[in-house]
């Protein structure tokens, strides 16, 4: 006979296991910094406030992500200034050039329309093309000429690949057009009648002075004569 210590022993050792804990949403913070050198491409996805974004979205699309990383040795080659001279809304829209809303494996470059759409947006100034050309991977924007030189990470709704320049957008990197000046605004013409109408008060002053004049001095001409 079983007594209640041994009863609760054997219920102990029949009871499963814990099933392991699901794991965590994808974190793309977590991956780049596990990859270990894209450091300036983190602090920017945090200042933008970008990274909370891409995991709520991770968490939220059927459609996933791509993500076009540059290394810290592409940032270090940008002309001294470049990042410091972008506005808030630059740095965003540079970091939003980076990522495309949608999973691409390496194999369906091959058959992906260009220019991507990213999460900048699309058009002539935000012009994203990749094309597959042998073994390689060309990407182009308009100024950046690159290939993506390595796969940072693959699952089936997010890929982060590395590239070894920064991919710069037409619409930051080239300068905007100065808006036109404001015509000048042109003086009346003069009628005829306006130019002889001055004439005519130019001569009629000029008249009045000599007049004035002959009247002073046959004044005192009179006065002189007269004390005489």
């Amino acid at each position: 006979m079983l007594t209640s210590k041994n009863s609760d022993a054997l219920t102990t050792a029949q009871s499963p296991a814990p099933a392991p804990a699901p794991p965590g949403p994808t974190n793309v913070i977590k991956i780049l910094k596990k990859a270990g050198h894209f450091k300036t491409f983190i602090r920017l996805l945090k200042s933008t406030q970008l990274d909370s974004n891409l995991n709520s979205q991770l968490g939220n699309t059927n459609n996933g992500l791509t993500i076009f990383a540059p290394s810290d040795t592409a940032f270090s080659v940008l002309k001294t200034g470049t990042l410091p001279s972008l506005t808030d809304q630059e740095k965003l829209e540079l970091m939003q050039f980076h990522i495309v809303p949608m999973f691409i494996s390496s194999s369906q470059f091959e058959t992906v329309s260009s220019p991507l759409k990213t999460h900048a947006g699309s058009g002539a100034r935000f012009q994203l093309n990749v094309t597959a050309s042998g073994n390689s991977l060309n990407i182009s924007t308009g100024l950046t000429n690159t290939t993506i030189s390595d796969t940072v990470y693959m699952d089936t709704n997010l890929a982060i690949y590395q590239v070894d320049k920064v991919l710069l957008p037409l619409d930051i990197f080239t300068p905007k057009p100065a808006p036109a000046p404001a015509p000048e605004l042109k003086a009346e013409s003069e009628s005829p009648d306006d130019a002889v109408s001055k004439k005519d008060i130019s001569s009629g002053v000029s008249f009045a002075m000599l007049r004035d004049t002959v009247l002073f001095i046959a004044a005192t001409v009179a006065a002189i004569s007269f004390s005489l």
